[in-house]
């Protein structure tokens, strides 16, 4: 087993190659001048089995390009298997067309994928289902749940629960997550009018006197969530907290998140987290690199990766 990290998340990579009791490949991932990518692996790797770590997260295109050089050059290098870890799938939300003459990209970056070198892909919480379809090649599609479980427990042990999905969409998320934690479910009704923004409309459920927790695979501006804690609170919630894998957190989030309603927004570390969200009175970060380390070492070995969520 080989690991290289990209650099879209370094400290993730470095904490599955501790986990792993194995040292990060030696490679060099650079700029020339004109911003192309460059690639060279400083390692031997024929014949190995190698796992290539990379987020394809802000600057998304930047890193999708140093993912796709580096698995050319690991193919190149005559590579016996090569992994794509892409512990967030960036253009997961392009993955149909909301309009006319719009593209699906979310096909597009698999077909890329699959094209550049890959042999299969492991990712966390994709943000549909069928982006699986996508590709052409085996994916293993881990869910960041039982680690949000976990922490959900330990720190709302003895709290009368009710999650809640911040959208329609997301509600088969919620109830799964309901399910494990034996708690009831709520849902947030809300419109849409643009891309970016959000109106809460209504909330179906009993909120009031509960503690709350909002349930979502993605946090982008944060207008969602923020605007469905203040709906919550004004139903009678106890406390709105919010439990979300990928803490994307572009422009203004962070801000709107400390001056929200919400108690904690918990993220992961699938994506490298910003100075200013580490700094966040509000933010907490819990880390993947185990459960991730773990599917790697299943696959190298070749043994079940489905069992982590038995």
């Amino acid at each position: 087993m080989k690991l290289i990290a990209g650099n879209s998340n370094l400290p993730l990579a470095e904490a599955m190659a501790s986990y792993l009791d194995v040292n990060l490949m030696n490679a060099s991932i650079r700029r020339f001048q004109d911003m192309e990518v460059f690639v060279e692996i400083n390692d031997n790797v024929r014949g190995e089995d190698v796992f290539l770590i990379q987020s394809t997260s802000f600057p998304a295109n930047d890193h999708i390009m140093e993912l796709l050089v580096a698995l050319d050059a690991l193919r190149r290098a005559s590579a016996r298997r090569i992994t794509a870890v892409v512990p967030y799938f960036g253009y997961a939300r392009q993955d149909r067309k909301p309009g006319p003459r719009t593209p699906i990209t979310a096909k597009l970056v698999a077909n890329l994928i699959t094209a550049a070198g890959a042999n299969r892909v492991l990712t966390v919480d994709l943000h549909a289902g069928q982006i699986q379809g996508f590709f052409d090649i085996p994916l293993d599609h881990l869910q960041a749940s039982p680690v949000l479980v976990s922490d959900i427990r330990s720190h709302y042990r003895d709290k009368n629960l009710v999650i809640v999905s911040p959208d329609v969409g997301g509600v088969v998320r919620a109830r799964s997550l309901a399910k494990r934690l034996d708690a009831d479910l709520a849902i947030v009704d809300k419109r849409r009018e643009k891309a970016g923004s959000s109106e809460v409309m209504n909330i179906i459920g009993d909120v009031d006197g509960r503690d709350c927790i909002l349930f979502d695979d993605i946090v982008d501006s944060a207008g969602t969530l923020c605007n469905a804690a203040e709906a919550l609170m004004q139903k009678g919630a106890n406390s709105v907290s919010a439990y979300v894998t990928h803490g994307v957190l572009s422009g203004g989030a962070v801000s709107r998140v400390t001056s929200s309603a919400l108690k904690e927004l918990v993220i992961t570390d699938s994506i490298m987290t910003t100075e200013s969200a580490r700094q966040a009175r509000n933010i907490r970060v819990v880390s993947v690199a185990p459960l991730l380390a773990e599917a790697v070492r299943r696959i190298s070995e070749e043994s079940s990766v489905s069992s982590l969520f038995d």
